[in-house]
C-alpha cells in the first residue's frame, strides 16, 4: 500500500528526494521542509507526479 513519492524543491524546482507514503492514509499531495543543496538552505519540498 505504500507508494514511492519524489519530491520536489518549491523554490529552484529540482527533484531532490525520494520517499514513500500511505495512499490510504495520505490521499493530497505530501509537504516536507528538507535541505536543498542547490538552494543551500532548508526549503518545502512538494511531491510531484
Amino acid at each position: 500500500m505504500r507508494d514511492i513519492v519524489i519530491l520536489a524543491c518549491q523554490e529552484c524546482k529540482r527533484r531532490n528526494y525520494s520517499t514513500t507514503k500511505n495512499k490510504r492514509k495520505h490521499t493530497g499531495r505530501v509537504e516536507f521542509t528538507k535541505y536543498c543543496p542547490w538552494c543551500n538552505k532548508h526549503t518545502p519540498h512538494k511531491e510531484t507526479k
